[in-house]
């Protein structure tokens, strides 16, 4: 019989919630504490979470890892708190679930890869881009070489972070909890999915930020010369005056073209036709989570591994410091 597996949640906010509703709607899963500070956060994962309000609750995540028994736990806490929360996690004996950005330099990356790598366990980091059909699509196309070498590419996110971040007072506006305006947040997935897809290495990055008079990076215009030669440009736009995102990439190959819409891949081969392809109709779309409990049954590898989030913050890391600098700064490897 397939054992239940038992998840503790650390973190207990919006995006939390959003990964124990998915828990409570699985079959052989099973939430099992939560620790948070926040009362209010609390309260709301008790109203919106079926079953929560039985469940025993903590301030601070080592008392439930000391008093909860439990085979792995979810991390969606503000960022720069990820990283204790990880070796404490791998200290108890447990697989992981992290939330983006995985750690905020990439020192402590590379301090959790070598813990994760001598744990035996599995840790999966919250890039869903990675199990979503028209990203997977594209990455097959690229790495299978069909299309010849990449050229460019051209990848823009744009949201109202500005408005909901920084006026709105959150965490994440705040460098002592986010490590980093938008480029650390959302547009992390922006920078993951374009190294994931294209398999490049990032050799030089030259980066202009404004922040906007807040803390933390707002608008970043972001170069990238790959080993290789091929180039990237990353626009992360965190002002805009409606709600929402907006997000597209497109990879130019010797032998095609290939964009990312939505929901739609757009693609131009040798014969130079344009074919539009629904991702409903590229395969299989599924969440981090379900990923990660295959993953610990042994039925699926994890889809997006402290590896790729390394590559992530090496890239970051290298774009902050060019825009502090004024001139082009190498990715550290």
């Amino acid at each position: 019989m397939q054992k239940t597996i038992r998840i503790g949640a650390i973190g207990s906010g919006g995006n939390a919630r959003s990964h124990m509703r998915r828990y409570a709607a699985m079959d052989g899963v099973k939430l099992v504490a939560i620790a948070d500070p926040s009362e209010a956060a609390l309260k709301a994962a008790f109203d919106q979470v079926e079953g929560a309000k039985k469940l025993p609750t903590f301030a601070g995540h080592k008392e439930m890892l000391d008093e909860v028994e439990m085979d792995a736990v979810m991390i969606s806490t503000p960022h720069t708190l990820h990283y204790e929360q990880i070796m404490d996690g791998f200290a108890a004996d447990l697989h992981i679930l992290c939330e983006k950005p995985m750690v905020c330099d990439t020192a402590d990356a590379r301090s959790v890869i070598e813990t994760w790598k001598k744990s035996g366990k599995v840790m999966c980091v919250s890039y869903q881009r990675h199990t979503t059909a028209a990203f997977r699509y594209c990455r097959e196309k690229i790495v299978s070489g069909e299309m010849g070498k990449v050229l460019f590419i051209n990848s823009l996110q744009s949201q109202a972070w500005y408005q909901s971040q920084v006026l709105g007072g959150t965490w994440r506006s705040k460098m002592e909890w986010s490590g980093g305006g938008q480029l650390n947040d959302s547009g992390s997935h922006l920078i993951d999915i374009v190294l994931w897809m294209s398999g490049l290495q990032p050799a030089e990055v030259f980066a202009y930020q404004d922040k906007m008079g807040s803390e933390v990076d707002i608008l970043s215009a972001i170069n990238v010369k790959f080993d290789g030669g091929a180039l990237c440009t990353f626009s992360v736009v965190g002002y805009q005056s409606w709600p929402g995102m907006f997000e597209e990439t497109t990879f130019w190959l010797e032998k095609g073209q290939l964009a990312i819409r939505g929901n739609d891949v757009w693609e131009w081969g040798e014969d130079k036709e344009k074919k539009i392809v629904n991702g409903d109709d590229l395969g299989r779309t599924w969440p981090p989570d379900e990923n990660f409990l295959a993953a610990i049954r042994g039925e699926e590898e994890v889809q997006s591994s402290p590896e790729d989030a390394l590559k992530v913050i090496q890239l970051s890391e290298a774009a902050w410091a060019s825009a502090e600098s004024g001139k082009p700064e190498a990715v550290v490897r």
